[in-house]
Order: structure tokens, then C-alpha cells, then sequence
């Protein structure tokens, strides 16, 4: 199988020409990104953000044009209106004058990007985004949570955040803090009851400004929640964002551990690292007496984990209590510290970091 180059796919995106300008997309400074993870190709195009309903069309047509080149698997293209004014684009034209300026290196100050991802809804990813995110800080790390689940923004609550960022500029906003967590997420624009009815190519747009235009600070490590599942957003996150390694979420069922191991498998394809599963809802053991139950299961996450040839990195019980402190605001590494299902969040932290840092276990 060829290789696939950043140039072929230039060259492709030259083959498509702007019906309003009659110019191709390359020279008329409309490509301002081009990723390629092995035979996944990812590109952004910059227009004038009043036409982008319009332009889809034409971002469906590149896409077939990139995906028809020896090597290429998919080829995901997202329409954007934000970038600085000015800069030189991919193939050295320069970027049309568009609102705002895109931060100088806006993620450098960021030493790792994990993001963590489940195959289906349901499986408590956000509640271990969330208490992964407190333990890290709760290590002594500096620690920022992206809430890229645009549909189903749900960490303003598990966090116990409320209110908007604070506007630091024309462009810039602050991110909310709570537990030494600095978060950032469309439930802090959005009314809790509001739907968020958007296409691709806004929840994209949205998604790139919170990357892009939030004063994280200095961060060791930022954690996403991404969707769940294997659409759209979350593949395109990966394949534009410099990810370090994702965490996949799953619960012992077989019908989970399907749809998480789709999740591993298009992670695998789109070339990104695995750091390791965690097993949610892993078992519940009665606070009375003792004894276990393995309600969902028992096991499927330690042989899907091996079967992957990637580590096993908590296994979180099943309790009302975890529940009960997401709802209210306090993540169950909060509210019952010397608790088991703390205890397990802390050690699936410590293990995620081991992990990253490429330490031994």
C-alpha cells in the first residue's frame, strides 16, 4: 500500500476548484490543515463562516477526491471560520481576513492531551473523565477537562460549575475551575435545558475554539470527554488534535464490550495510542455483608484489554454513590475519598500516568 504524503493530498485538494472564485481550494488559501495518521487523512477549510451550509457540497466533494488516492481509508474534512488573520496557509497562500486571531501555538503550554472515548453511550465515560480529571490534580498535577460532548455537555454539573467564561479579549475566554480542574464545555454557553442543534461543521468549529481559544495556562495534562461512539466528531478530534493517547470506557456486558471494541479498532486504524481500558460498573459488592456481585459480567474487559495488547488500567465498582456525587456536583474522589470506587479512580490515574510517561507498571 502507497504511502500517503501531505503533498498528495495538496496535490488532490488542487483538483477541486471554488465554484464562487474559479480558483482551486489550495490556491485561493482555503486549506488551512492537512493531517495524515496512516492512511486516515484529515483537512480543514477556511471560509467565510456565512457560507459554509452552502460549501458543504463542495467539502463532500474533496472529500471523495482525497479518499480516491492510492492508500487513503477516509477522509474527513471539516468547514472552519476561524483562524489568524493573515498567516501563511497549507501550500503558501495566505489566509483570508477573517474575525479573530488563533493564539500563538495555543496548545504548547500543554505537556499531554488525553482524551477518553467509549464506543456507546451509557457506559459512565463522563463520570470517569471527570474523576480521572480530579485525580490527576488530586496528584499534584496542573489539569484542564475539555467537554467535546457537544450533544450532551455533562461536566459543568459533575464538576459543580456554573456561570460563563470570562471574556479575556475579543477572542480569548478564561476557563470555569473547581477542584483544581479547569474546565471548559458548551453546557458553560448553553442554557442546561437548551438542545444544541447543530451540523458538523459548527460542532467542529465550536470544538476548534475550545481548543484554541481558551486560556488553559500551563497544563500537564488535558483530558477530553469526548462523544461516545465512532462518528464524526470524535474521529475528527483525534485525527486533528495532537493527542497523546486516548483511555477507552467500557462495562463488563457483551453487547459494551462490542461497541468498545469497534471504538479500539478505529482508534488503531487512525494510528493513535491506546493507553489502556478501564471497566466501569466492574462489579457491586454489598456494603452489609461483603459479598460480590458481578452484575454486567464478569472479565470481558481484562480479555479485551489483552486481546488488544493494551493494559487494564482500573476497574471502577458499581455503587448509587458515584451516581449520586456526579449529580451533585462532587465527583466521588471528593466526596468519599477513602472510599473503594476512590480508591480505584486514584490507582486507573496513577496507571494512566505510568502509562503516558511510558513508565513500567
Amino acid at each position: 500500500m502507497a504511502d500517503v504524503t501531505e503533498d498528495a493530498v495538496l496535490a488532490a485538494l488542487r483538483s477541486v476548484t471554488d465554484p464562487s472564485r474559479g480558483v482551486d481550494l489550495v490556491s485561493a488559501g482555503m486549506v488551512e490543515s492537512v493531517t495524515v495518521r496512516g492512511g486516515n487523512v484529515g483537512f480543514t477549510l477556511l471560509v467565510d463562516a456565512h457560507r459554509g451550509a452552502a460549501l458543504e457540497p463542495l467539502l463532500r466533494h474533496a472529500e471523495k477526491v482525497v479518499l480516491a488516492l492510492p492508500g487513503v481509508t477516509s477522509a474527513t474534512g471539516v468547514l472552519t471560520a476561524h483562524a489568524a488573520a493573515g498567516t501563511a496557509r497549507r501550500g503558501g497562500a495566505p489566509a483570508p481576513e477573517v474575525g479573530g486571531t488563533v493564539p500563538a501555538a495555543p496548545l504548547a503550554e500543554i505537556r499531554r492531551v488525553i482524551a477518553v472515548a467509549s464506543g456507546k453511550g451509557g457506559v459512565g465515560k463522563s463520570t470517569t473523565a471527570a474523576n480521572l480529571a480530579v485525580s490527576l490534580a488530586l496528584e499534584g498535577m496542573a489539569v484542564g477537562l475539555l467537554d467535546a460532548d457537544v450533544y450532551g455537555p455533562s461536566q459543568p454539573r459533575m464538576l459543580g460549575v456554573t456561570g460563563r467564561p470570562k471574556a479575556l479579549g475579543p477572542d480569548t475566554v478564561a476557563p470555569l475551575e473547581n477542584y483544581r480542574v479547569k474546565l471548559i464545555s458548551m453546557g458553560l454557553l448553553a442554557a442546561e435545558d437548551t438542545p444544541i442543534a447543530w451540523r458538523g461543521p459548527m460542532v467542529q468549529s465550536a470544538l476548534t475554539q475550545m481548543l484554541t481559544k481558551v486560556a488553559w495556562g500551563k497544563l500537564d495534562y488535558l483530558v477530553i470527554d469526548l462523544p461516545p461512539g465512532t462518528g464524526d466528531v470524535p474521529i475528527t478530534m483525534i485525527q486533528q488534535t495532537p493527542i497523546d493517547g486516548v483511555v477507552v470506557v467500557c462495562t463488563p456486558q457483551d453487547v459494551a464490550l462490542l461497541d468498545a471494541r469497534k471504538a479500539i479498532a478505529m482508534l488503531q486504524r487512525a494510528d493513535v495510542r491506546i493507553l489502556g481500558v478501564i471497566e466501569n460498573m466492574s462489579f457491586y459488592q454489598c456494603p452489609d455483608c461483603g459479598r460480590v456481585d458481578h452484575i454486567f459480567g464478569h472479565g470481558g474487559a481484562v480479555r479485551e484489554a489483552e486481546r488488544h495488547g493494551v493494559p487494564l488500567l482500573g476497574a471502577i465498582p458499581l455503587d448509587v454513590a458515584v451516581r449520586e456525587s456526579g449529580d451533585a456536583g462532587t465527583p466521588i474522589v471528593i466526596a468519599r475519598p477513602d472510599g473503594p470506587h476512590a480508591r480505584a479512580f486514584r490507582e486507573a490515574a496513577r496507571a494512566l500516568i505510568r502509562a503516558v510517561e511510558g513508565e513500567a507498571p
